[in-house]
């Protein structure tokens, strides 16, 4: 098995190689949206999943905002005022 270091190398040399002979496939930026646009759609047609991503964003923001309301109170010298 090779180690990821010779796989990166290998692979590198393809690309370069695939670009060379003219076989490599450059995205256009219309190529690129439409591409984009369609993983989209199909992600969001689950909406199971956008639910669970939605629903730990929201806890994310939360803790976020806790630490950085606790992080502001250690460093203020004056005590909040409950």
């Amino acid at each position: 098995m090779l180690d990821a270091e010779r796989r990166r190398e290998i692979a590198r040399l393809g690309g370069q190689t695939a670009h060379k002979n003219g076989n490599a496939h450059r995205f256009n930026p219309e190529e690129a949206s439409l591409a984009g646009k369609k993983g989209g759609a199909t992600v969001s047609e689950n909406r199971g999943y956008m639910a669970d991503i939605g629903r730990r964003g929201g806890l994310a923001k939360r803790g976020y905002k806790q630490r950085r309301a606790m992080e502001q109170g250690e460093s203020d010298s004056q005590p909040a005022s409950l």
